[in-house]
């Protein structure tokens, strides 16, 4: 549901897509990004869920138990950052 909106809501989309790029580049890891994001996808939601359908009508028939964005925030670090390199194997 929130990639769809996303998807559907330019603005929030090029908003989350340059917070993606921004804290895959801040990080050393995919790990890290991927935490930092689910705690701001989580936060999202819960702001959405107050203001906007289709959040608001889920928060209103389900209520607004905690959820895990961390499969989103892998999902969108994948589909809109480059792939890091990885670390070349020391040759023994």
């Amino acid at each position: 549901m929130t990639f769809d909106y996303l998807e559907e809501n330019h603005d929030e989309y090029r908003f989350w897509k340059e917070k993606v790029v921004s804290v895959a580049k801040a990080v050393n890891s995919d790990h890290e990004a991927a935490r930092r994001l689910e705690e701001e996808l989580w936060a999202y939601v819960v702001e959405r869920s107050a203001v906007v359908n289709p959040f608001r009508d889920v928060a209103q028939s389900e209520g607004l138990p905690r959820t895990s964005m961390r499969n989103l925030a892998e999902y969108i670090l994948r589909l809109w950052t480059v792939p890091r390199k990885k670390p070349k194997k020391a040759l023994s």
